[in-house]
């Protein structure tokens, strides 16, 4: 009887357990989606989609700008903060990172179309606070590029130390990964001893499984219609079942325009191959990531509407992206091309407003122009641009007050707004590193630029699949 009462003692103490954890969980997804009020006071406004505005307030209600002007009152309850002599911008995007990604690749076929980076979220990496502390607010998780058509990808609002769920951008479009050229041929074909090996192999890949999808949604609602006829009837010879298939409704959701494509790409003669394939099949919203030779054929990426997001000065790291120039973008951008600066790096996302600067020291770009390219451009590509991106009424306050310019390299960011909610404040981190520098003290292996400089010599984008080849590769 005694051991009797222990077990329902100890089964009501792991209920008891269970539910606070439940609730401890609960309360930190709620505090992810709190929203802030902040009056921001004097500063020089970047709206980016209209003129700069000086000595003006913005107004930040439940996490939406709801007033931008003079002399604003500040609602009871909400933060105010003098800008006087700085400037604010929209938060910074990245539309393509690997900052907080646990795995990067599923590298085992090369079509992966059912997998998601929302497994793959970690909302406690450090390098969420770094970025904060550069300005970004938002950026688009992606998969990796060892496959011809990888995993979908994740945009992330930059609410460090929430959940995953709280860290994800509510109703933002779906995305997917492509890649060709060097990744998909040395993992599948030299790796793997599967198609594709060849640069030639990888166009038939997507044309054939884009075939097959379309073969298999047909069949699929050939049965769906049959059964719900046998169903009704309730008599005769049952259809044969034509099983779900998550890779081919993917793929059939990217052909019907569903999901936004972006793909890792480098050459001229690839990007051309793959703006043919989609408009055989009618596929009209996409991106080519990195896209160093793309000011190659940029008025044919501006005649098919295709988009672009490049390195600003980063190329020659493998042999297929020794071809490149850093007035790439400014030649995408006179041609008309939605083209945005992107990082591929945890070191890169610190400063995007510099990598974006250099496009006015090669190109003679406008500023406007320049910060167009890491704030309303990705947002574009990412189809967020409705609600950020830029700094207008109705849009959601993910904003960042900036010491000086943005563009000049010695303004700095000091404090970082999400949804209105205060993510990095410059003045208030006692234990930044910055604050207390100490010329004398060496670093103990010097760890940051260790991982700076493998940043550089591996493509990121192979995170997971170099794996995958050292293991093919011994055997």
């Amino acid at each position: 009887m005694v051991s009797f009462m222990n077990l329902i003692k100890s089964i009501n103490m792991k209920r008891i357990l269970t539910t606070l954890l439940l609730l401890i969980v609960t309360a930190a997804g709620a505090k992810a989606q709190e929203k802030g009020s902040v009056l921001i006071k004097n500063g020089t406004v970047i709206t980016i989609t209209g003129d700069d505005l000086a000595e003006t307030d913005i107004l930040i209600e439940d996490g939406i700008i709801t007033k931008i002007g003079k002399d604003l009152r500040k609602p009871r309850g909400a933060e105010e903060v003098d800008a006087t002599g700085k400037y604010v911008m929209p938060g910074i995007l990245d539309a393509h990172s690997h900052l907080n990604g646990v795995d990067i690749n599923e590298a085992r076929n090369p079509v992966t179309a059912e997998v998601t980076m929302e497994e793959s979220v970690n909302p406690n990496a450090l390098g969420i606070y770094h970025a904060l502390a550069g300005g970004v607010t938002t950026i688009h998780l992606m998969h990796g590029s060892a496959n011809v058509i990888g995993g979908q990808g994740e945009t992330l609002k930059l609410r460090y130390g929430s959940t995953q769920e709280g860290m994800r951008f509510k109703d933002a479009p779906r995305t997917i990964k492509f890649a060709l050229g060097e990744n998909p041929t040395r993992v599948h074909g030299q790796g793997s001893g599967i198609q594709p090996r060849t640069r030639m192999g990888v166009e038939q890949v997507i044309r054939g499984y884009f075939n097959d999808a379309q073969d298999y949604k047909r069949n699929r609602e050939e049965y769906l219609e049959a059964k719900a006829e046998y169903d009704r009837r309730g008599k005769g010879t049952p259809p044969v079942p034509v099983p779900q298939n998550l890779r081919y409704d993917v793929l059939n959701d990217i052909i019907d325009g569903k999901i936004l494509v972006h793909c890792h790409s480098y050459r001229a003669d690839e990007i051309l191959m793959l703006m043919r394939v989609f408009k055989d099949f009618g596929i009209e919203n996409y991106t080519f990531q990195h896209g160093n030779e793309a000011f190659k054929v940029a008025p044919e990426l501006a005649k098919n509407g295709a988009h672009t997001s490049v390195f600003a000065d980063w190329w020659a790291y493998k042999f297929e992206v020794y071809y490149s120039t850093a007035y790439n973008a400014a030649i995408l951008n006179e041609n008309g091309v939605v083209n945005s600066i992107n990082s591929d790096s945890g070191e890169l996302i610190r400063h995007l407003n510099h990598e974006a600067a250099k496009t006015i020291r090669y190109g003679k770009l406008s500023q406007n122009d320049a910060l167009r390219m890491i704030t309303i451009n990705p947002a574009v590509q990412l189809g967020v641009d409705d609600r950020v991106g830029s700094i207008e009424e109705g849009k959601h306050g993910d904003v960042v007050i900036w010491s000086g310019h943005p563009l000049s390299i010695y303004s700095i960011a000091e404090k970082t707004y999400v949804d209105g909610i205060k993510y990095f404040d410059r003045g208030e981190d006692a234990d930044d590193m910055r604050i207390d520098i100490n010329p004398n003290v060496d670093f103990d292996d010097a760890r940051n630029y260790n991982e700076i400089i493998s940043g550089r010599e591996h493509d990121s984008c192979m995170k997971d699949a170099f794996i995958l080849m050292e293991e093919t590769l011994q055997h």
